[in-house]
């Protein structure tokens, strides 16, 4: 009889793991089933956007979709006279369509058989043999076993002091609404409610079609994300991790002592950050509930700022935007929204000055806390009681490895998590190098077993 494997999502997170289901494929029984509604596989929340202002965060020579072949990328831009610099930065669209090719030429090279169905899932419900059924809107599929690859989740409302900012036409709910974006006027003042990547690209699509335009960006930190360098460091750093038990704040000190050390010797503190990356999955796991919990009220932020840079050329424009005068960024949150009708007034915290806006955009990023979502698929999956989220609120409950774990802490046979739903089990599993390897592993895993 032949196998089924269901990859519920075909953003990157899934579309990887077909990739990888197909190519490590060795029966021309197996049937790899990859639920995705858009038309094109590949085409997530981060690679859907068609702005080539939108670029990659990782150098091309990190970016390719098979951790065995770290040249793959550069060689395919190449191949299909695309730039192909390996330390440059290739817009997101691009990758979306190298993504849809490596899934492609996974299929054609491949014994087992791929299956797309565009159609979204709204339940996964256990079956006789261990098996599931993969329920989308107007049809069933019987799996053997399922990957939950939903990717990233929308972002968490908006609110202020008084409450939940209100559905008003000002309010534009999520940053990748590309259609309520570019239907603001010409000379609009848009409040952006966040300030790192997401809210990054929204400036850069705002400000970038209309010189009147002007953009607040408004955060808890007012911090901006950092920028690589144009050309990677030239010294790598590597650094000890203390042994025995770890605090957030023993661990956020040690990190700021190594950079000072590598200050002194004249070694830049992204290749400090950058040396960490290997070492960031286990330090996570090392962590307590509490001491994880300390780092999220405490650290996260400044970590964040610090580990996900902008493309060069990105912050280029950005420096350029304010000192136009164009772009401000506050910091403090957001205190107050006053409905004006078709604009509102927009207060920030800390007794910052209010602004009149035509619009008001949540770029707050997505939520990885199953509680805030409306997604039906997780919703009946967790009355089902086949997925729980994470205590901290950071994903589904699962084992580093992906296996998602019942509220008793038992294994659920044959349900596995990819992508971004690791975050509580990793903390760092939202870019396409921890993913690549997550779908890599997992495919080996699956068939296996």
């Amino acid at each position: 009889m032949p196998t089924t494997i269901s990859v519920v999502g075909g953003g990157a997170s899934g579309a990887l793991t077909a990739a990888h289901l197909l190519r490590r494929a060795t029966d021309p029984d197996l049937r790899v089933v990859l639920h995705e509604p858009a038309p094109v596989p590949a085409r997530g929340v981060a690679y859907r956007t068609t702005d080539r202002r939108h670029l990659l965060n990782v150098r091309s020579r990190d970016m390719s979709a098979l951790p065995d072949e770290p040249g793959h990328l550069v060689a395919w831009a190449e191949r299909t006279g695309r730039p192909s610099d390996p330390v440059g930065f290739l817009p997101r669209a691009t990758w979306a369509h190298y993504l849809t090719d490596v899934l492609e030429e996974s299929r054609r090279s491949s014994v087992a058989t791929l299956e797309v169905r565009r159609e979204s899932v709204v339940d996964v419900a256990p079956a006789s043999g261990g098996r599931f059924l993969v329920r989308g809107r107007d049809a069933t599929t019987e799996a053997d076993r399922a990957v939950l690859a939903y990717g990233n989740l929308e972002p968490r409302p908006l609110r202020t002091e008084q409450g939940a900012v209100p559905d008003a036409p000002w309010h534009v709910g999520s940053a990748w609404d590309a259609a309520a974006l570019a239907a603001l006027p010409r000379d609009a003042t848009v409040v952006l409610v966040g300030s790192g990547l997401t809210a990054v690209d929204a400036a850069l699509s705002l400000l970038g079609d209309h010189p009147a335009r002007r953009v607040v960006m408004l955060s808890r930190t007012g911090l901006l994300p950092h920028s690589h360098l144009p050309s990677p460091c030239s010294t790598s750093w590597a650094t000890p991790m203390p042994s025995g038990p770890l605090t957030a704040d023993g661990l956020a000190a040690h990190v700021v002592g190594q950079i000072a050390r590598a200050r002194h010797h004249g070694v830049c503190w992204r290749s400090v950050v950058d040396g960490l990356r290997g070492a960031t999955q286990r330090t996570w796991t090392r962590l307590e509930g509490s001491e994880r919990r300390c780092f999220l009220s405490r650290h996260a932020r400044h970590w964040e700022v610090l580990r996900h840079r902008m493309a060069p050329g990105v912050a280029a424009r950005i420096r350029g935007y304010v000192d136009a005068g164009r772009l401000q960024v506050v910091g403090g949150g957001l205190a107050g929204v006053e409905d004006l009708g078709t604009r509102c007034r927009v207060t920030p915290g800390g007794g910052g000055e209010s602004v009149v806006a035509d619009a008001v955009v949540n770029c707050t990023g997505p939520t990885t806390d199953l509680d805030a979502t409306t997604s039906p698929l997780l919703a009946s999956l967790r009355r089902r009681g086949l997925v729980v989220g994470d205590p901290l609120g950071l994903g589904v409950r699962c084992t580093p490895e992906g296996a998602v774990l019942r509220a008793d802490g038992d294994l659920v046979p044959g349900l596995h998590v990819v992508g971004p739903p690791r975050k509580g089990a990793l903390w760092e599993t939202t870019a396409v190098p921890e993913i690549r390897s997550q779908a890599a592993e997992l495919a080996d895993l699956l068939l296996a077993g």
